[in-house]
């Protein structure tokens, strides 16, 4: 399947977008995929918790050294970013150097 990420570089003051391809690791009813946006090398991302109209995900790889909170839209409310932070917490991740992007100021570009 067809990956697109898009974000707002700062560095750049632009938007950047990667496009890779995925394949699920297991049946395709269990979300763990490997994704590749680099040639032959691929990346775990396991979904471990996605909502019911497919806006947002928690995202982590096999090791639990990378934590994502996804979703389709530039902001997210106080409350998903509390749920995404308890859920996590829950699981083990430290969230101490979670780093969280305010795209607010890039949604006119």
């Amino acid at each position: 399947m067809r990956v697109a990420n898009r974000g707002w570089s700062i560095e750049d003051q632009a938007w950047q977008q990667a496009e890779g391809r995925a394949r699920f690791e297991q049946d395709p009813g269990t979300a763990h995929l490997a994704v590749s946006f680099f040639g032959p090398f691929y990346g775990s991302y396991v979904v471990f918790e996605l909502d019911p109209g497919y806006q947002q995900a928690f995202v982590t790889g096999n090791d639990r050294d990378t934590l994502w909170f996804l979703a389709r839209t530039p902001t997210v409310s106080e409350a998903d970013m509390a749920r995404f932070a308890s859920r996590a917490e829950a699981l083990g991740f430290d969230l101490d150097g979670l780093i969280r992007v305010d795209q607010r100021r890039n949604l006119a570009r």
